[in-house]
C-alpha cells in the first residue's frame, strides 16, 4: 500500500468502467482490471465507483478479500479523511419497522429452545440475511425432511438407574468437547451480525464447544482464529479451489494457525438453486436491465450464494485425497458423504479419519435423504462389511441437518454418531442477540442434555446404546409438506416467544 494520501475529490473523478477505484476500510484500490473476474458480477462494484464501498463490502467478503486478490500495485494509498463523499444509505420505512422489532425483542431468559431463535430471528434480520441463511434446494423437501427424519425415530427408556449424575462430555478427533455437539461451518456471518463468525468463536470459548472455521466467512481467517483463547480447538471446512496452489497455500496456513481437523467438502461441486436467495436478488436488481444471466455476463441467478462461490473445483475426486494426505497432517474429514458405498471406499482408502453424513443442509440436491438415515445404512455395512463397530475413535462418523433439540443428537449418538454438527441454529442465535444468544443456545442445549440423559437412564454418552432407540420407521419416506390443512386447520401449535408491544402502540 503505498504511502500516499489521496483526495476523495480524486476518488470521485475514477467512476466508470475505464478507470473504476473503490474506497474500503479507509484505502483506495483500482478495481478496474477486477471488474469481469468479480464472482458478483461488475454491477455491484461500478455501483461504487469513486465511492466508499466498505458498508457493502463487509457483510459478504472477510476483511483480506481486497488485499489478498488485488495485486500490490493496485493498492494505491489512503484517502484523506474528511474529503470523501458520503455514500447515502436511505433508510426504509421497512428498515425503520425492522430495527423497532428489533428494540422489542424478548429478553433472553424467554427463549426456552432452539426454535425461539429461529422465530425471532426471522422477524428482526434483514430480509436479504434472512433469503439466504434460511434458503434451500428447489421445493426445500431435504431440508424439512432433515428434521422431519428425527421424528421418526422413538426412544426406548431404561429405568430404575442413579442418574443423580450425568456426564454428556466427549472426545472429538481426539479433542475433548463438553458435548457431542460442534458448531458446523455456516457462510457469510456478517449478513446477521456485524462481528459475524465471532460471535461463535467467543461463545464456543466460554462453553467448550468446538468451532468449525468456514472458507466463505464474512469475518477473516485470521481474525477468527486470533479471536479464539489460548487451547482452544477448531476445524476448517474447506471448499476446494480450482488453483490447488491456493488450496495448499490456505490448508498449511490453517495447519500453522493450529487448526486441528480438516473438513473437506465434497457434497458441492454445483450449488443447489436456493430460490429464496435468488429472488432476494432478482429484487435487488432492476430487471429492465439485468437478465437471468447478467447484463455483465455474470450468472448472478443464485443470489448470494453464486456470488462468493465461483471458484470451487468441480473436477474433485477420489484420487485428490493423496495429495491432500501430502500437503497436510492434519486428521481429513469427508463432509457430505450420502450413501454406505462413499463411506466404504473413505474407509478402504485408509486416508481419512472420519466422514460428516450430510445433505449441506438441503441446500444442494433436493430429495436427498437426511444425514441420520444415512447413518444408519453406513453403520449396518461398515459393521457387515468391515466388522467396524460405532462410535469408533480411529474412524469417526459425524452427523449434521436439521438438529434442534438434545434429543436429535442422542438420537444420533445412539445410532452411532460420534457427534454432530449445528449451523442454522446458532446462525439465527446470534443474528438476534449477538454472542450471548449462541451462549444461551448451548446452555438450553445443556439442560436438554442433562434431562434427557437422566429421563432416557444413560450416566453418560457411553449407556447411549442403539437399543436405546427405535428407528424401524427412519426409512420411511413421507414428505414433509409445509402442512396438512384438516389437521393444522384444528391444531393450535405450541407458542414461540414473542416480542414485546411496540410502545407507539402503548
Amino acid at each position: 500500500m503505498s504511502s500516499e494520501r489521496i483526495s476523495g475529490k480524486t476518488v470521485a473523478q475514477h467512476n466508470s468502467r475505464e478507470s473504476c477505484w473503490i474506497i474500503v476500510h479507509g484505502k483506495v484500490y483500482d478495481v478496474t482490471e477486477f471488474l469481469d473476474e468479480h464472482p458478483g458480477g461488475s454491477k455491484i462494484i461500478l455501483k461504487y465507483a469513486g465511492k466508499d464501498a466498505t458498508q457493502e463490502y463487509d457483510p459478504i467478503h472477510p476483511p483480506d478479500a481486497i488485499t489478498t486478490n488485488l495485486p500490490p500495485e493496485k493498492h494505491l494509498g489512503e484517502v484523506e479523511p474528511d474529503t470523501v463523499e458520503k455514500v447515502v444509505v436511505e433508510i426504509t420505512d421497512e428498515e425503520k419497522a425492522r430495527q423497532e422489532r428489533m428494540a422489542n425483542r424478548p429478553s433472553l431468559e424467554e427463549v426456552l429452545n432452539l426454535h425461539d431463535f429461529e422465530n425471532i430471528s426471522k422477524q428482526v434480520m434483514p430480509e436479504k440475511a434472512w433469503a439466504y441463511y434460511s434458503s434451500a434446494a428447489d421445493d426445500e423437501i431435504t431440508n424439512r425432511e432433515n428434521h422431519a427424519a428425527f421424528h421418526r425415530i422413538w426412544f426406548r427408556p431404561r429405568i430404575l438407574r442413579d442418574v443423580t449424575r450425568v456426564d454428556w462430555t466427549t472426545s472429538i478427533l481426539g479433542h475433548r468437547s463438553s458435548m457431542p455437539v460442534y458448531i458446523t461451518a455456516t457462510a457469510l456471518g456478517k449478513l446477521g451480525h456485524p462481528d459475524g463468525e465471532i460471535n461463535l468463536t467467543r461463545a464456543a470459548a466460554k462453553h467448550g464447544v468446538i468451532q468449525m472455521i468456514p472458507t466463505l466467512a464474512s469475518c477473516s481467517f485470521d481474525e477468527i482464529v486470533d479471536a479464539a483463547q489460548p487451547g482452544q480447538v477448531q476445524f476448517f471446512q474447506l471448499y476446494v479451489n480450482k488453483d490447488r496452489e491456493i488450496t495448499k497455500k490456505i490448508v498449511q496456513h490453517a495447519e500453522a494457525r493450529g487448526v486441528k481437523g480438516l473438513f473437506i467438502t465434497v457434497d458441492a461441486p454445483q450449488l443447489g438453486r436456493r430460490e429464496k436467495d435468488m429472488r432476494m436478488k432478482f429484487e435487488a436488481e432492476d430487471p429492465s436491465v439485468v437478465s437471468a444471466s447478467g447484463s455483465d455476463g455474470v450468472d448472478r441467478s443464485q443470489g448470494a450464494a453464486r456470488a462468493i462461490s465461483s471458484f470451487i473445483d468441480t473436477a474433485l475426486q477420489w484420487d485428490d485425497l493423496k495429495w491432500f494426505k501430502s500437503i497436510t497432517k492434519m486428521p481429513l474429514i469427508l463432509k457430505g458423504v450420502q450413501c454406505w458405498e462413499d463411506a466404504l471406499e473413505a474407509y478402504d482408502s485408509g486416508l481419512v479419519a472420519g466422514l460428516v453424513l450430510s445433505n449441506h443442509g438441503g441446500r444442494q440436491l433436493d430429495f436427498a435423504r437426511s444425514g441420520i438415515e444415512v447413518l444408519v445404512e453406513v453403520v449396518a455395512h461398515l459393521k457387515e462389511k468391515r466388522g467396524l463397530t460405532f462410535p469408533n475413535e480411529k474412524f469417526q462418523l459425524f452427523v449434521d441437518g436439521g438438529v434442534r433439540r438434545a434429543t436429535d443428537v442422542l438420537k444420533a449418538v445412539a445410532l452411532g454418531a460420534t457427534a454432530v454438527g449445528i449451523g442454522r441454529p446458532f446462525l439465527y442465535a446470534f443474528s438476534a442477540y449477538g454472542s450471548e444468544g449462541v451462549e444461551r443456545a448451548i446452555q438450553l442445549l445443556n439442560a436438554e442434555f442433562e434431562m434427557n440423559m437422566r429421563l432416557l437412564g444413560a450416566r453418560t454418552l457411553k449407556e447411549v446404546v442403539p437399543e436405546m432407540v427405535d428407528a424401524s420407521n427412519l426409512s420411511t419416506h413421507i414428505v414433509a409438506v409445509p402442512g396438512d390443512n384438516l389437521y393444522n386447520n384444528n391444531y393450535e401449535s405450541m407458542i414461540y416467544a414473542k416480542l414485546k408491544e411496540s410502545k407507539a402502540k402503548l
